[in-house]
């Protein structure tokens, strides 16, 4: 008997340490397993695709990894609403632990699919004037928050660029689809800018790309074309490659200049843009993701105003008979040559 108790005991040494290593294979030994995050991110437009890639650079650097402890469902469309709409429920019914989602009309989408869940919204490059996206900057409320895009201060500030470079401009045409949400405040901002100026501000609303090349033959074809500048609008029907090509085509075919929006509009032949970086909104959005991933309810964060930047196209200004002056100059971020 006295043999038998050795043998129990190392029987049950063994046992043991069969137990610990089954822990440590099986179920790490009881330490806390490491949260896995799910994002789902609605990319709205072609154009700005590359605001999904900031986004995960900053939150790499932030300590979530991809694969290790944060997964991405990334869905890229191009000005399809009903698609948006879609995409936004799968995120929901898929339960992600936050929508990431721009521009505007996605964040709308976004934010009315995750209504009534647990599950945040950050927006980016949205308008949230004259609309119902947040309650205000500094409190955005609900369950969302993001990174603004300044339509209305903006887009003084590019009738202003225009004027400079073109200050025998009298009649600066814009062409914009009026149900977007960011265009009504805009177009009102315009309206007061210039009410006590010698500018008129010639409109054209259309709702799709069929009515914004039928406005544009019939100016093509009048005697007058009735305009002397182009203003391109806060809204994506005329910043889509579409829509955009037709106004540079009517543009380009009657020597008027194009003041631009968006950063990409001045590659494609747009005297300048005035736009924040689409790269650095998903970096600035990050910043907001990680908040809420450490517990700050979305509601209760404030809404980012990105820095804008000045990209002059030199080469269409010269092309066109112009000059950028020293002080405007000095004020781009770039210029294209």
């Amino acid at each position: 008997m006295n043999q038998s108790k050795p043998l129990k005991y190392m029987q049950k040494i063994i046992f043991t340490a069969f137990l610990i290593t089954a822990c440590v294979f099986i179920s790490g030994c009881g330490e806390k397993k490491e949260k896995v995050y799910h994002v789902g991110i609605l990319s709205g437009l072609d154009f700005f695709a590359s605001t999904a890639d900031g986004i995960k650079e900053k939150m790499t650097e932030l300590g979530y990894i991809e694969g290790r402890n944060i997964v991405y469902d990334l869905h890229e469309l191009n000005a399809d609403p009903a698609g948006e709409e879609r995409i936004a429920r799968k995120f929901v019914e898929d339960k992600v632990d936050l929508i990431f989602a721009f521009p505007a009309e996605p964040s709308f989408a976004a934010k009315a699919a995750a209504q009534g869940t647990n599950i945040p919204v950050v927006f980016a490059l949205a308008g949230i004037e004259g609309n119902d996206l947040v309650e205000s900057i500094s409190k955005p409320g609900g369950n969302i928050t993001g990174v603004r895009f300044p339509g209305p201060e903006s887009t003084v500030r590019r009738l202003d660029i225009l004027h400079e470079l073109v200050p025998q401009a009298n009649r600066i045409y814009i062409i914009y689809d009026p149900n977007y949400p960011t265009s009504p405040t805009a177009v009102e901002q315009l309206r007061s800018a210039i009410r006590d100026t010698a500018l008129t501000l010639v409109e054209d609303p259309v709702n799709n790309l069929e009515e914004l090349r039928a406005t544009l033959q019939k100016r093509a074809v009048s005697n007058d074309i009735g305009i002397d500048a182009i203003l391109i609008m806060p809204e994506i029907l005329t910043q889509t490659s579409e829509g955009f090509g037709e106004i540079l085509k009517f543009a380009n075919e009657h020597k008027v200049p194009i003041g631009g929006a968006m950063s990409y509009t001045a590659d494609l032949g747009a005297m300048f843009s005035y736009s924040p970086d689409i790269f650095e909104l998903g970096m600035l959005a990050a910043v907001q993701a990680d908040k809420i991933f450490r517990g700050t309810p979305a509601g209760t964060i404030m809404v980012i105003t990105p820095e804008m930047y000045l990209r002059l196209n030199y080469r269409v200004i010269k092309e066109l008979g112009l000059n950028a002056s020293e002080g405007l100059l000095s004020k781009a971020k770039e210029i294209i040559r």
